[in-house]
């Protein structure tokens, strides 16, 4: 199984950027679709962004289609997420997670998980 941990969380103010960073140990990460999702107090896990193996395909949650970037670099077993026009609503732990298998928009598709990491926007 694949070791993920995260970091570039961290305190913003509206409209700033964040770039998180989740580096794998134990397997490669070009076996696997990676993925990252967030949990704010109170509600449930939600996808954000999703990254195929090989090809670069990314998937976007609506509420940050053209405002996050999803992107990986195999080579240093790394995926990115840029955050761009940070909303207070962004405000969430957000996790980076791997699945083996078929692409997935929903929390029960990815079968590893890093410890998260906290982003707040402030108003």
């Amino acid at each position: 199984q694949v070791q993920l941990v995260e970091s570039g969380g961290g305190l913003v103010q509206a409209g700033g950027s964040l770039r998180l960073s989740c580096v794998a140990s134990g397997r490669t990460l070009s076996s696997y679709y990676m993925g990252w999702l967030r949990q704010a107090p109170g509600k449930e896990r939600e996808f954000v962004a999703g990254i195929s193996r090989n090809l670069g395909l990314t998937y976007y949650a609506d509420s940050v289609k053209g405002r996050f970037t999803i992107s990986r670099d195999n080579a240093k077993n790394a995926v990115y997420l840029q955050m761009n026009s940070l909303k207070p609503e962004d405000t969430a732990v957000y996790y980076c997670a791997a699945s083996d298998g078929v692409v997935s928009t929903r929390p029960a598709g990815f079968s590893s998980w890093g410890q998260g990491t906290q982003v707040t926007v402030s108003s």
